[in-house]
C-alpha cells in the first residue's frame, strides 16, 4: 500500500483538494450563516495545503502516474501554483462584497474549488479524456457560479447562454476528439503524435484536417476568441463582480495548457494546419476586441472586449510555433491573470451595498477621493495597454518578438497598430478618472485594511514583474523545454 502511496504522490495535490472541498461542502450543512465565516478560512486553509504540496512535489522532472493519464512536470507546476494564488486572491477580495449580497455560501467556496480542481486535471492531462473530463468539471463549475445569484433576471440569462454555447462548444470538442483518436488509435497525446507522425501526407487527410477543426473550435470558445468570443461580454456584464473576477483570470490559465496540451504536444506536427487557423482566430480577436471596446460605457464590458484582444496575443504565441512563441504565451497569460484580477477589484472596491460600480462614469473623480486606488487602477489600466514600465509593454513585446521570429512580421505589425488603437479607450477611463470630477462624494462599502493591502501587492506585482520580467520569463521558458 504504501509503494502504491508514493507512485501516485504526483497526484497528491488534486487528491487533498478533491477530499478538503467535500471536507468544507460536509461541515457547511452545520455552520449557521452568522458563522459561515468558519466555511471561508477553511477554503483558504485548503488551498494554501495545496499550493505547498504543488510546490514541495515534483521538482523540474516530468512524471506520469495513473497509466500515463496524468503528467507533473515544470509546466504544469507552474500554472498550477498561479492558479491556486490566484483563486486564494479572488475570494479574499470577494469576501466583502459577497457578504453584502447574500451570496457567502459554503456552496459558492465549493464549487470555486471544484473549478479550480477542474482546471488542475486541464493542466496535468495526459490523455484527452482526462482533458475533457477536467473541462466538463471546470465548465459545470462556472455555469453555477455565474448563475448563482437565483433572483437576479441578468445573471440568469447570462448563465443561460453559456451554458447552452459551452455545451455546444464542448460537443465540438469532444467530436473532433474522437475523429482524431479514430485515426491516430489511442487517447494518449504522446502516442497519438508518435502514430501520427508515422503517417503519410498528414495535411492531406481529409479526417484529420476535419479533427483538428472541431477541435480548434472547442478551444477557440474557451479562450474566448473571435469568432467565438459572443459569450464573453455578456456573462461579464451579467455575473456578480466576484464571479466575473474569477471568470477571467485562473480558467484562462487552464485553457491554455490544454492548448500547448493538445495542439503542440498531440497534433505539433500538423502546426502547419492549427497556424493558419490561429493566425486567422488572433487576427480577428485583435481587430475586433479593440475596436467594439472603443464604444462600451460599460466598465465590465469594455474589459470583456479588452479581454478578447488580449486572448488573441496568447494565440499569437502559440502559433508562433517554437520555443519562444509558447514561453511568450505562457507568460502573458500568467501575468494577464494578475491584471486581470486587479482590475475587477477595483471595481469591487468602489461598488456599493446597492450597486454595482461598473460605468465608466463610476471612475469620475477617483483620483481626488483615492488617489493610491486611483494609481494602482492606473498601473492595472496601462499594463493592459501595453504601456511601459508595467508588465503589459514586456508581455506583448516577447509576444510580438517570438511572431516576428516565426517570419510572420505583418501579424507582428498589425498587433502593434491594434494595440495602440486599444490604448484609446483605456487613456480614456483614466482621464475620467483625473480629470472629470463626481457629483457625488460616495464612499466606498469595502474599503478594508485586509482588501487595500491585497490590492496593492496585486498593483506593485504588475510595475515590479514590468521592471524585472527576467525571472518569471526563464522560468516559463525553462518549463517550455522541458516539455517538447
Amino acid at each position: 500500500m504504501s509503494g502504491y502511496l508514493l507512485e501516485i504522490a504526483p497526484a497528491y495535490p488534486e487528491i487533498f483538494l478533491l477530499i478538503a472541498t467535500c471536507v468544507v461542502l460536509l461541515i457547511d450543512l452545520f455552520i449557521k450563516d452568522d458563522q459561515r465565516i468558519l466555511t471561508y478560512i477553511l477554503t483558504q486553509i485548503s488551498l494554501l495545503i495545496t499550493v505547498w504540496l504543488v510546490f514541495t512535489g515534483t521538482d523540474n522532472t516530468t512524471v506520469t502516474v495513473f497509466n500515463d493519464m496524468f503528467v507533473a512536470d515544470p509546466m504544469a507546476r507552474v500554472l498550477k501554483i498561479s492558479m491556486i494564488l490566484i483563486t486564494v486572491a479572488v475570494f479574499a477580495y470577494s469576501r466583502p462584497y459577497l457578504k453584502d449580497r447574500k451570496l457567502f455560501k459554503g456552496e459558492l467556496f465549493t464549487l470555486g474549488m471544484f473549478a479550480l480542481l477542474g482546471m488542475m486535471v486541464m493542466v496535468s492531462a495526459k490523455t484527452m479524456l482526462l482533458t475533457y473530463l477536467g473541462l466538463e468539471l471546470l465548465s459545470l463549475s462556472l455555469y453555477a457560479m455565474v448563475a448563482f445569484r437565483r433572483n437576479d433576471g441578468v445573471a440568469s440569462e447570462a448563465a443561460m447562454k453559456y451554458f447552452v454555447l459551452g455545451a455546444i462548444a464542448s460537443g465540438m470538442l469532444l467530436y473532433g476528439m474522437s475523429i482524431i483518436y479514430g485515426l491516430s488509435g489511442s487517447l494518449n497525446l504522446e502516442i497519438m503524435a508518435t502514430n501520427l507522425a508515422a503517417q503519410d501526407s498528414l495535411m492531406g487527410n481529409i479526417g484529420l484536417l476535419l479533427g483538428l477543426s472541431f477541435i480548434l473550435v472547442g478551444l477557440g470558445f474557451k479562450l474566448g476568441v473571435v469568432p467565438f468570443h459572443m459569450w464573453i461580454p455578456d456573462v461579464y456584464h451579467g455575473s456578480p463582480t466576484a464571479i466575473t473576477m474569477f471568470l477571467g483570470a485562473a480558467p484562462k490559465i487552464a485553457v491554455f495548457a490544454m492548448l500547448i496540451r493538445l495542439l503542440v504536444e498531440g497534433l505539433g506536427d500538423m502546426s502547419a494546419g492549427w497556424q493558419q487557423i490561429l493566425v486567422l482566430l488572433a487576427a480577428l480577436s485583435l481587430f475586433i476586441g479593440n475596436v467594439i471596446a472603443i464604444a462600451q460605457t460599460n466598465l465590465k464590458r469594455m474589459l470583456a472586449y479588452s479581454t478578447i484582444s488580449h486572448m488573441g496575443f496568447v494565440a499569437m504565441g502559440i502559433l508562433a510555433a517554437n520555443e519562444t512563441g509558447y514561453a511568450a504565451s505562457m507568460f502573458y497569460i500568467i501575468t494577464y491573470a494578475i491584471i486581470s484580477m486587479g482590475g475587477f477589484a477595483v471595481i469591487i472596491f468602489l461598488s456599493s451595498k446597492k450597486s454595482e460600480a461598473d460605468d465608466l462614469s463610476d471612475l469620475k473623480g477617483l483620483g481626488t477621493r483615492h488617489p493610491w486606488i486611483a494609481f494602482m487602477m492606473l498601473l492595472f489600466l496601462f499594463s493592459m495597454a501595453g504601456i511601459p514600465p508595467t508588465v503589459g509593454f514586456y508581455a506583448k513585446l516577447a509576444v510580438v518578438e517570438a511572431v516576428v521570429g516565426a517570419d510572420l512580421a505583418w501579424l507582428a505589425v498589425f498587433a502593434v497598430v491594434m494595440s495602440v488603437i486599444g490604448a484609446y479607450y483605456y487613456l480614456r477611463a483614466i482621464k475620467i478618472m483625473y480629470f472629470e470630477q463626481s457629483n457625488e462624494d460616495i464612499a466606498p462599502s469595502y474599503a478594508s485594511l485586509e482588501f487595500g493591502a491585497l490590492l496593492s501587492l496585486n498593483g506593485l506585482a504588475v510595475l515590479a514583474l514590468g521592471l524585472l520580467p527576467g525571472g518569471l520569463m526563464a522560468i516559463c521558458l525553462n518549463s517550455i523545454k522541458a516539455i517538447l
